[in-house]
């Protein structure tokens, strides 16, 4: 998988999962102060990343290390090496 293939699936999760607009959806964004999204939302966004990557982050304590969407982005290339 390309990282172009990650950051648009990533994208893919916050514009169907959270219905935020295509163009907020920059590297640098906070995902609670930018973004909105709140600790409820982080379940439903790690439940929404491991469906849309096929893989089981929810144990993972790096997901606590997230702030930004490239955060994320870094995240899943991460689990290529795994």
């Amino acid at each position: 998988m390309t990282n172009n293939n990650i950051i648009n699936l990533t994208n893919q999760v916050f514009e169907e999962s959270f219905e935020i607009e295509p163009d907020r959806l920059k590297p640098e964004m906070n995902i609670f102060e930018d973004l909105g999204l709140d600790s409820l939302d982080i379940v439903d966004l790690v439940v929404a990343l491991q469906q849309k990557f096929g893989v089981n982050i929810r144990d993972d304590e790096r997901v606590r290390q997230i702030r930004t969407l490239g955060d994320i982005y870094q995240f899943i290339d991460s689990l290529k090496t795994d």
